[in-house]
């Protein structure tokens, strides 16, 4: 069962959540509990094990400490909509508290800021998904999950008719499901808002939830980013493997990857977890993930997921995932899709786990490197704009920091 916290100690999702909830029948929002609305959100960011219920996962039994190579610094300007910017203040306006950059395995720059720490834990928001999809993907080479092409509803209950029923797993992996869906952090009516009313455990929780999304569109029509796609995805794991999301991440992941810290998942009410945005870890910890993808699913020579799960996950496999394609919100995105994770435009191989409020995880092979921004953007969803929200400034700044990390590796 998940670790309970006193009922008026929930001010992230829950606190306002539950106290509107008791005397009134209207959904809140995750604009009312304070994210979204430009408030400071670095203190929440990493302190959500004393703010919301969770899952524990202990640290592997044999941590892995990354290996310490010669420091580097990072470049002064990176380029952007054809203008050089500084370095220096993209950082402080994007409210980062960690930055770690890993070239071929080793450290070669790491700070933090803020409330962030090497032993912080972080809220990853929705580079959850990336984990999500490799455990997918372990289960797949498990047998657990017979075949992705699947219907999703052989697996998981689902009503009738309703969005997921009869859509193969491969498609929701995509997210392409033709599911009713609106990302909009700016809209305190949207979906991703109302489903922090599952969170209470009301009308089945977060697996009620999604159970009777409604579909708008055929499967594969269209590429609209859903944190739904990724809940009914942890409901996939769970009934597959008969345990939780966070016990069977525990022992595909945090044990063989050697994670070095405590993690946790956030939790409904009813002990689910939230797949779509409620993992915490450290940066260290969250790097293991891009160093196990950039290296081809296998780690300290032992295979964990299959080669073609990472390449079938790092690709983009249709025009309505390419580049621009992928709705978010009421608005297209100009990265691309894989099972998971983000690709950007250009052909350069690199993809990256991305959550709101300027979470990354970026992974570029041909250099090398794996690099986590960890941050907490008291802008992001105050509007749909690049202008505050900065997702892709967020990509060009690390592919400028990862070409520059490699050509300084080079030259020591």
């Amino acid at each position: 069962m998940p670790t309970k916290t006193r009922a008026n100690t929930f001010p992230f999702l829950l606190r306002v959540l539950g106290r509107k909830m008791r005397r009134s029948t209207q959904p809140a929002s995750l604009a009312e509990a304070g994210l979204f609305t430009g408030a400071p959100q670095h203190d929440t960011m990493a302190g959500i094990a004393n703010l919301a219920p969770t899952r524990r996962m202990r640290k592997a039994s044999a941590p892995f400490t990354w290996p310490v190579a010669p420091s580097i610094e990072l470049p002064e300007t990176y380029p952007f909509e054809g203008i050089d910017r500084s370095t220096e203040d993209f950082l402080v306006d994007t409210d980062t508290a960690a930055l770690l950059v890993l070239v071929d395995g080793a450290v070669r720059y790491e700070n933090y800021w803020l409330t962030g720490g090497p032993d912080v834990n972080w809220l990853s928001m929705s580079v959850a998904k990336s984990f999500v999809s490799c455990l997918v993907g372990i289960a797949v080479d498990e047998g657990l999950i017979g075949s992705i092409d699947d219907p999703i509803s052989d697996y998981v209950e689902v009503q009738p008719k309703s969005a997921y029923d009869g859509v193969p797993i491969r498609t929701v992996l995509h997210m392409s499901s033709g599911a009713r869906w609106n990302e909009d952090y700016n809209d305190a009516k949207s979906d991703v808002h109302q489903i922090t009313r599952a969170m209470l455990g009301l009308g089945g929780g977060l697996d009620g939830f999604v159970a009777r999304m409604v579909r708008e569109n055929e499967p594969e029509t269209v590429c609209r980013y859903n944190s739904g796609e990724t809940q009914v995805l942890g409901a996939l794991i769970a009934r597959a493997t008969g345990r939780t999301v966070a016990d069977y991440m525990r022992d595909k992941l945090v044990e063989p990857l050697g994670f070095e810290s405590d993690g946790f998942w956030m939790t409904d009410m009813r002990g689910v977890e939230m797949s779509y945005a409620g993992l915490n870890l450290t940066a260290r910890d969250f790097a293991k993930l891009g160093e196990l993808y950039r290296n081809g699913g296998v780690w300290g020579g032992v295979r964990i997921v299959s080669e073609d799960w990472v390449r079938a996950s790092t690709t983009i496999d249709d025009p309505i995932r390419e580049p621009g394609r992928p709705i978010v919100g009421d608005h297209g995105f100009d990265l691309g899709y894989g099972y998971h994770w983000w690709i950007p435009a250009g052909g350069r191989g690199d993809f990256s786990a991305i959550g709101v409020l300027n979470q990354l995880v970026y992974v570029d092979p041909d250099t090398g490197t794996t690099i986590v921004k960890l941050s907490a953007n008291r802008n992001y969803g105050t509007s749909t704009e690049e202008e505050t929200n900065r997702d892709s400034e967020n990509v060009e700044f690390l592919r400028a920091v990862a070409s520059h990390a490699h050509r300084r590796s080079d030259q020591s």
